[in-house]
C-alpha cells in the first residue's frame, strides 16, 4: 500500500478485521498471564523465602514495575507512530522473555526487583500495542467493545494464572513450578507477534479521512499537557486511571500479606487473588459495549465508588466469605471503569495523536502501581495493613467524585474541532 493514500481494501470495524482482532485478544491474554504469575506468589516469596519483614520492602517489586511501565507507556505511543505498532509489540515481548527465568533462579530480592523492571517495559510496550491496534481496527463506534474485549483477555488471564499459581504453590512450593506458566506465555506471545500480527497504521489513515484536518501538527509536549490537565475529560480520566491502578497496586502487594496475617493458606489466598481480576476481566465483555451505549462518565464514577466499597469491606472484616464478596465487588467496579476510561481518552483524542494521548493516559494510570504500593507499604508499616487498605479506599471514593464533577459526555465518533476536544 502506498504511504500517500488509503487503500480501498482497508475497512474499519470488527467484522472486517475479526481475524487480526481475535489474534490480538489471544496475545493480550498471554501479556496478562505474565502479570498473573506474580499476583499470588511473589509477595510471599519476599516474606517467606527471603525473610523480608518490612511491608514497604516487600512491595518494592511493584514500585519498580509501576515506574518503569509508566515511562514505557509514555514513549510507546510515539514509538508506535514512528516505528509501527507491530515492531513495538515484538520489542515488548523481547523484554519479557527473561522475566520468568529470573524469578525462578533469583538468589536475592534485588533480582526480583530487576525482573519486574523488565516486566514493566514489556507490559508498557506489549499491552499498549494490543489496545492501540484494536482501537485502530474497529474505528470510533466500537471502541468500548474493542477495549472491553482486550482488557477481558488480559485480566481474565491474570485471574486464571493467579489461581493456578496459588494451587501449584500449595502443591509444589513457591518456586519454580508455578513460574513455568510464565515461560510458556512468553514464548507463545513472542512467536505469534513475530509471525502473524500485521501493523494497523493504514487503519488510522482510513479513520483520519473522516475527521477535520488539523491546522498544524501537534507536538508530543502539547499532547502531554492536553491529556494531563488542559482537557477536562482527559484530566478526569488520567486521575481516575491513576487511582484505579493505585488501589490495584496496593491489593497486589498488601492483600496476600493481609490475608496470610489473618490465617489464610496460600491456596485460599490464590482464590481471593484470582476472583478479583477474573471478574474484572470477564465483565469487561459487557461493560465495554455498555460504555458505547450509556456513555463513559456514569460507569467510571460509579465504578470507582463500587471499588471503594469493596476495599472498605476488605479492611473492616476478617472472614473469608466477606473477603470473597469484596473481591467480586472490586472486580465489578474495576470492570466498569477500565474500558470506559480508555474509550473516553480515545473519544477526546484526534486519530493523528490518539496513540500518544493514550500513552500519556497510561503513563499516569500505571504510575499508580508504584504510588499505591509505596504509600500502602509505608502506611502498613506505621499503622497496620487494614489501615493501608482503608486509606486507599477513601482516596478511590474521592476520585469518583472528581469524575462526576468534571467529565462531560461526548458521543463516540463525533469529529473534533481542529483536532481538539471542545470544552
Amino acid at each position: 500500500m502506498s504511504e500517500a493514500g488509503v487503500s480501498p481494501r482497508v475497512v474499519l470495524g470488527l467484522k472486517a478485521n475479526w481475524q487480526q482482532f481475535s489474534l490480538l485478544v489471544l496475545i493480550n491474554a498471554f501479556v496478562g498471564g505474565m502479570v498473573g504469575i506474580e499476583r499470588t506468589v511473589v509477595p510471599l516469596i519476599g516474606s517467606e523465602e527471603f525473610g523480608i519483614a518490612s511491608t514497604t520492602l516487600v512491595v518494592s517489586f511493584i514500585v519498580s514495575f509501576g515506574v518503569v511501565k509508566a515511562f514505557a507507556n509514555l514513549i510507546s505511543g510515539q514509538l508506535a507512530d514512528t516505528w509501527g505498532r507491530k515492531r513495538v509489540l515484538i520489542l515488548g515481548w523481547l523484554f519479557g522473555l527473561p522475566v520468568p527465568f529470573i524469578i525462578i533462579w533469583a538468589p536475592s530480592w534485588g533480582w526480583i526487583i530487576a525482573a519486574n523492571a523488565l516486566l514493566g517495559i514489556s507490559q508498557g510496550f506489549a499491552w499498549s500495542m494490543t489496545v492501540i491496534m484494536k482501537v485502530d481496527l474497529v474505528g470510533p463506534k466500537g471502541r468500548g467493545m474493542a477495549v472491553g474485549l482486550n482488557e477481558f483477555a488480559g485480566y481474565f488471564a491474570v485471574g486464571v494464572t493467579a489461581f493456578l499459581t496459588g494451587y501449584l504453590a500449595g502443591q509444589y512450593g513457591l518456586r519454580p513450578v508455578p513460574i513455568y506458566l510464565g515461560v510458556a506465555y512468553a514464548l507463545l506471545g513472542t512467536i505469534l507477534s513475530l509471525v502473524l500480527v500485521r501493523d494497523t497504521r493504514a487503519h488510522v489513515r482510513a479513520e483520519m479521512a473522516g475527521h477535520v484536518k488539523q491546522v498544524s501538527p501537534i507536538s508530543f509536549r502539547e499532547v502531554f499537557v492536553l491529556t494531563t490537565f488542559r482537557d477536562r475529560n482527559l484530566f478526569a480520566a488520567c486521575q481516575a486511571g491513576l487511582v484505579n491502578n493505585l488501589n490495584d497496586g496496593m491489593s497486589w502487594g498488601i492483600f496476600p500479606l493481609f490475608f496470610a496475617a489473618n490465617g489464610l493458606g496460600v491456596e485460599r489466598i490464590g482464590i481471593l487473588k484470582a476472583v478479583y481480576p477474573a471478574v474484572w476481566g470477564l465483565l469487561q465483555v459487557a461493560t465495554g459495549p455498555l460504555s458505547d451505549r450509556w456513555g463513559r462518565k456514569g460507569l467510571i464514577a460509579a465504578g470507582m465508588w463500587v471499588q471503594a466499597t469493596a476495599l472498605f469491606l476488605t479492611a473492616f472484616t476478617s472472614d473469608f466469605r466477606w473477603w470473597l464478596l469484596a473481591s467480586v465487588l472490586l472486580g465489578l467496579g474495576t470492570a466498569m471503569v477500565y474500558p470506559s476510561l480508555i474509550s473516553a481518552v480515545s473519544d477526546a483524542s484526534h486519530p493523528s495523536w490518539r496513540a500518544r494521548s493514550l500513552s500519556v493516559y497510561r503513563f499516569w494510570r500505571d504510575l499508580g502501581y508504584a504510588i499505591g504500593a509505596l504509600s500502602a507499604g509505608l502506611i502498613a508499616d506505621f499503622f497496620g495493613l487494614a489501615s493501608a487498605i482503608a486509606a486507599i479506599a477513601g482516596l478511590t471514593f474521592a476520585s469518583g467524585v472528581i469524575v462526576a464533577a468534571l467529565m462531560k459526555e461526548r458521543p463516540a465518533g463525533a469529529p473534533l474541532v481542529n483536532g481538539f476536544h471542545p470544552q
